[in-house]
């Protein structure tokens, strides 16, 4: 443990002073975000191996048969300038193919996740303020919500 901690508990964490009561159940133990998290780290590996591979393929053929690299195909246009080329069209179809991947199977379950997790926050400050200063709660596009692109 270090010796000095910016926090009045000298704690490693900071929590607000004046804080809301912990909900009973934090977001991140609910299955729901499990398989969130994930289908996101699945795709993104796949992404990243499949980006990664083609790069470091074209690296090695570079390295390794520069004749074949050098044989020309059309005029001056050889096949590692066109393998070359070729990695920004992988890079393209892989971020079309991640938004497509990410607006059918991700956005679906996060908006079903935030969904509940506003109504229990409109649930749980209704709760804790009875006299009608529930419309503190959570609203999408609000000061305290995240703003989509």
């Amino acid at each position: 443990m270090p010796d000095f901690s910016p926090w009045h508990d000298n704690s490693l964490t900071y929590s607000p002073p004046n804080s809301e009561p912990a909900p009973s159940r934090r977001i991140s133990e609910d299955p729901e975000f499990h398989s969130l998290r994930r289908a996101q780290r699945r795709f993104g590996v796949r992404a990243t191996l499949l980006s990664v591979g083609g790069f470091l393929l074209y690296v090695l053929l570079s390295h390794s048969f520069p004749d074949l690299m050098n044989q020309r195909l059309l005029g001056n246009l050889t096949l590692g300038l066109t393998l070359g080329l070729g990695q920004f069209a992988v890079m393209g179809v892989t971020a079309w193919c991640y938004v497509r991947y990410m607006r059918t199977r991700v956005d679906p379950l996060a908006r079903g996740l935030a969904s509940r997790l506003e109504q229990h926050q409109a649930g749980s400050h209704r709760t804790a303020a009875p006299n009608g200063e529930a419309g503190q709660a959570f609203r999408p596009g609000s000061a305290r919500g995240f703003r989509t692109w």
